[in-house]
């Protein structure tokens, strides 16, 4: 039954889960807030939607990065390198990106009659990202409920999974990974040396699928 919105970014996690849950999402929806590798994400996620029959949209948020502070919005030279779980991530936070990307899904989900919205955080967030924690996806589940006629609610299965128990989900669906896009900096290539492009390599290692994502370094 085709009950559910997605939030879907064209990065591994949320790629993943809209291949693990297609028979009930109806609609993928990508945002366009003005980082660093949303023109590099946003085109994955479009070509899985098409792949798999599944409506796609793109909203515009242009005023985060107009407003908003995080060096994933003011240029590849910002981006910090390293592990994904150093300190130095942090300055990458969008402030309370999700809680306005889910806002919007949820209406999106209530005009179109469906019950559900999923979000593909996974427990490697939970140290930088505050809106990607359990206690975030508990509050925001009881506000949307409470918030709409339909008691919207928000599904977030991978709130407790790390990213190489993802890939391991992708390898059994047999999902192209080089068909996704993880680099925070936006280049024609994955940087292959912050903090996300070395969780995706790990990832990857450890779930035992071949790297075909092309690296810079």
């Amino acid at each position: 039954m085709k009950d559910t919105v997605l939030i879907l970014s064209g990065g591994m996690d949320s790629t993943t889960m809209l291949y693990e849950f297609k028979d009930r999402v109806a609609i993928g929806i990508s945002f366009d807030y003005g980082s660093n590798h949303n023109q590099r994400e946003i085109p994955f996620a479009r070509l899985h939607c098409q792949k798999l029959g599944i409506r796609h949209i793109v909203i515009e948020l242009g005023f985060m990065s107009q407003y908003f502070k995080s060096s994933l919005l003011t240029g590849s030279e910002d981006i910090p390198e390293g592990s994904y779980n150093s300190q130095n991530m942090q300055s990458t936070v969008v402030p309370f990106r999700n809680g306005i990307m889910l806002s919007i899904a949820t209406g999106i989900a209530e005009s179109n009659g469906l019950k559900f919205v999923m979000m593909a955080n996974h427990g490697g967030d939970h140290a930088i990202y505050p809106d990607c924690r359990n206690e975030f996806v508990e509050a925001f589940n009881a506000a949307s409920k409470a918030g709409t006629y339909l008691k919207v609610q928000l599904l977030a299965p991978y709130t407790a999974l790390t990213k190489t128990e993802i890939a391991q989900k992708g390898k059994a669906l047999n999902i192209d990974y080089s068909l996704t896009w993880s680099c925070y900096k936006g280049g024609k290539a994955h940087c292959g040396t912050c903090g996300t492009c070395i969780e995706r390599k790990e990832a990857l290692q450890q779930a035992g699928i071949i790297d075909q994502t092309i690296y810079e370094k």
